[in-house]
Parts: C-alpha cells; sequence; structure tokens
C-alpha cells in the first residue's frame, strides 16, 4: 500500500472517530482514457472535505458538491461518470473515458485500523466487500493479485510499501535514496563505515546498524523489497548479497563493471548460494543509459528496479562493447 492509500484511510478513520460520515470511493472499473486505475482510493467527509484522488479533479468537484447539497449514501453504490462524449469531457476524461467508481459509508473503522496496523507489519491484504449487503472481510492476499471488480463483488489489495535497502553511505546513496522517496519507497541503509555514515544526510531514512549480513538478516526482505550495494567494497558488498539473494526480495543488485560482477559470481558460488539464487543478482546494476554522473546512475538503478516491480522486462541493459565506456554504472 502506497503512501497516498494510507493517508486516505488514516484520514477515513480519524474524521469517523471525530464523529463525522465519511464515505470511501474507490475506482472500480475504467474505460478509454481515464485518470486513474482501479483500486484508486478517495475518502470523502460530510461537509465536502477530500483525501486522495480519483480522477484529475472534475470528478472529485462533482463528488464535494453532492455532499455539500445533501446527498448521503448510505450503503454500496455505483456511480457512472463520462457516458457521454460531451460528460466525459465535463470531467477531464480524455478520448471519451469512462469513469466508475464505487461510494461505501464507513459505519465502523476497526477494519482500517487492521489494515493499518497488519500493513506495517509487512502483511499482504485483500478486503472483499459484497455490495448488496454491504458485508466486508479481510484475508491474506497473495503477491501478484490486484483490484478486482465482477459487478457485486469488489476485492481491494492492500499491501506493505516497497522497501529499498541500501548497502553503503556514499554520493549515490544519498541520491538514489532521495529519487527512491520520490517513488515512495521507504529506504535504508546500512554501512559500518563510520567515515561515511556521519556524513550521510537524508532525513525520513532509517539507519540499519551491524555489519550488512547482520542487518539484512535482521531486517527480513520479503517480496516488497529491493536490496542494492553499492560500496565497492567486497567485504561489505559479499556479505549483504549473501543474505539478500537467499531472501524473498523482488530485487537484489550490486554496483560494479561486468568484469567485476563475474568475479563476484564466483566468489558467490563459494558460499552455498544455489545457481538459481547467485542468477537472482542483478549485475551489471541498472539500465544502459549512459549515466556518468551520480544522478544519472541512481536514474538508471531505479529505473531497473521499478520495471522489475511491474514486471515488466529489462531489456535496456548493457551490450559487451559498452563495458569499458559505463564501468560507473556498473
Amino acid at each position: 500500500m502506497d503512501s497516498l492509500d494510507r493517508e486516505v484511510l488514516e484520514h477515513a478513520r480519524d474524521w469517523f472517530a471525530q464523529g463525522r460520515r465519511v464515505w470511501l470511493v474507490t475506482v472500480v472499473e475504467t474505460w478509454g482514457s481515464a485518470p486513474r486505475p482501479a483500486g484508486a482510493l478517495l475518502a470523502l467527509r460530510d461537509d465536502g472535505l477530500v483525501v486522495g484522488s480519483v480522477s484529475g479533479g472534475c470528478v472529485e468537484d462533482d463528488l464535494i458538491k453532492r455532499v455539500q447539497t445533501g446527498e448521503r449514501v448510505g450503503k454500496p453504490s455505483l456511480i457512472v461518470y463520462g457516458v457521454a462524449k460531451e460528460e466525459a469531457a465535463r470531467f477531464g476524461l480524455p478520448c471519451g473515458g469512462t469513469l466508475r467508481l464505487l461510494q461505501e459509508p464507513v459505519t465502523n473503522a476497526k477494519w482500517i485500523d487492521e489494515v493499518l496496523e497488519r500493513t506495517s507489519r509487512q502483511e499482504l491484504l485483500t478486503r472483499t466487500l459484497d455490495l448488496e449487503t454491504g458485508r466486508a472481510t479481510l484475508a491474506p492476499a497473495q503477491r501478484g493479485e490486484a483490484f478486482s471488480f465482477d459487478g457485486k463483488t469488489a476485492r481491494a489489495v492492500f499491501g506493505p510499501r516497497y522497501r529499498l535497502l541500501m548497502i553503503g553511505a556514499g554520493q549515490l546513496s544519498r541520491v538514489l535514496g532521495e529519487m527512491a522517496k520520490a517513488l515512495d519507497f521507504q529506504v535504508f541503509v546500512c554501512d559500518p563505515r563510520e567515515e561515511y555514515y556521519t556524513t550521510l544526510e537524508l532525513p525520513q531514512v532509517t539507519w540499519l546498524p551491524g555489519m550488512p549480513d547482520d542487518a539484512i538478516a535482521a531486517f527480513r526482505p520479503d517480496a516488497h523489497t529491493a536490496v542494492v550495494a553499492l560500496t565497492h567494497d567486497p567485504k561489505l558488498d559479499d556479505l549483504a548479497l549473501i543474505e539478500a539473494l537467499k531472501s524473498p526480495a523482488f530485487y537484489v543488485g550490486a554496483l560494479g563493471s561486468r568484469r567485476n560482477t563475474e568475479k563476484r559470481r564466483e566468489r558467490l558460488a563459494l558460499f552455498e548460494l544455489s545457481a538459481g539464487e547467485i542468477a537472482r543478482l542483478h549485475g551489471p546494476i541498472g539500465l544502459h543509459i549512459g549515466s556518468r554522473t551520480p544522478a544519472e546512475i541512481a536514474v538508471a538503478i531505479l529505473a531497473e528496479i521499478v520495471s522489475v516491480k511491474n514486471g515488466v522486462e529489462p531489456v535496456q541493459k548493457k551490450a559487451p562493447q559498452d563495458e569499458e565506456a559505463c564501468l560507473a554504472t556498473g
């Protein structure tokens, strides 16, 4: 669950606790060119205050007007915007897009507390809502599940935020951490070298003390975790990779040239890692975009991480003849 969805649920819970009437509005279906995907979430208060987004703004304005003029939905119901081309244009739905929304009154906030608490423990949940009865249930979800709607039942998936663990606190880590935060990753860094971590200034980044292998073992990477080794020091990077490659982390990468990456694979084979585990290593790390500066290298690394996260084959990798020209991007 990204930080925006968490913010929506937190506001809905807090407003409800204050005695306000609150509705959750979810995009359940889109046709054509719609601004927000299925599953996008918004909380609407009885005075028209909103948090979150289901469109580019015009639909939100209409929802606000509805409650401000006295509309009070008492059970889950659907609203469709953009059926006619003129209406689509009015509500900012380009190319004749259509948007179907589910309005749901918040009648009990206990499920919100449970979702927030369990996702903070890195659990992945699905909430199934029966539109006819209004009954909702929570159950464990599997990675890869997504929002679904069959006309009668809506299944929303709430999961932990994606995490990025960086081994190394150098200049590249500083830039990479800032960019990763902008992409809504929770960012962590581990580097036992005092001369590096004492000068790292990264607000909202969690420091993990100790050696990388111990830190990763305690951190327990899961399927929403990416681990990148950035120190260029085999004594630190290899320790981290040995633990990370045995974990369910969806991405494990290490900075270094193609030549150094092959040497690293040979070293990792000495530590009882299977061929399959070693094959999970992304190296040279990042997509080939001609990166030179730390910021450009960070872009290349994050582009590859996002492509893997989204299930898109990272095809723009360096060819062997590019090796000497692109050692910095590793």
